[in-house]
């Protein structure tokens, strides 16, 4: 079997299709499985790294700023999302500390970061140095990144909470709401597309 730049491959069941363009709108599926092999209408380079500076002010907020408010009879507390990976860090479950560190501030950070180096160079037409190695990583961080699990469990927090104290969500609930949207908006599937952009420029 010859190699082919065209050819796609599913990521769930390994069929082997041949690339077609689609236009805005139009999705590509797996035949045998039903996955989603492409869609139309990508954004451009100058889009995506406009979204991945965006998402890393929203990552700074998301962090500095506290994502839940609690106040009780006078009394007040505040967590960020440090503050909540500390305190599981108090006991005996630091294993689960150290996960949600990984897939709420490490990873998330680690994908803003590579996404935005490998963009400032491609918009020069140009693969950033270590190409495939950040590219690899981005794809092996993306199941990581759960940042959309831990606003569903902050949420289900609050809405739990209310009934007893006085809770509020905080700036850094906002942000992160904002932030979980964009990532999934650009760290996805289409920034395959660097490696047929830069093809030939790939050392």
């Amino acid at each position: 079997m010859t190699s082919s730049p065209n050819w796609i491959i599913c990521e769930h069941c390994d069929s082997v299709y041949t690339a077609v363009p689609l236009a805005k709108g139009q999705v590509s599926r797996c035949v045998r499985c039903s996955a989603i092999l492409g869609r139309g209408g990508q954004m451009s380079l100058q889009q995506l790294l406009a979204l991945s500076i965006s998402a890393a002010v929203l990552f700074i907020f998301a962090n500095a700023f506290p994502v839940i408010s609690i106040s009780l009879q006078g009394l007040s507390n505040q967590a960020t999302l440090w503050q909540s990976v500390e305190a599981l860090a108090q006991g005996q479950i630091s294993v689960i500390a150290a996960v949600a560190g990984l897939a709420i501030i490490l990873a998330p950070m680690l994908q803003i970061i590579l996404l935005c180096w490998l963009l400032v160079f491609a918009l020069n037409k140009r693969a950033a140095p270590g190409f495939k190695a950040c590219m690899r990583t981005l794809e092996h961080l993306r199941p990581w990144s759960m940042l959309e699990v831990c606003l569903l469990g902050i949420l289900v927090a609050i809405i739990k909470l209310a009934g007893m104290l006085d809770v509020h969500p905080g700036l850094g609930l906002w942000a992160l709401g904002m932030l979980t949207v964009l990532l999934i908006l650009i760290s996805g599937k289409g920034i395959r597309r660097l490696w047929d952009d830069l093809e030939g420029r790939i050392p």
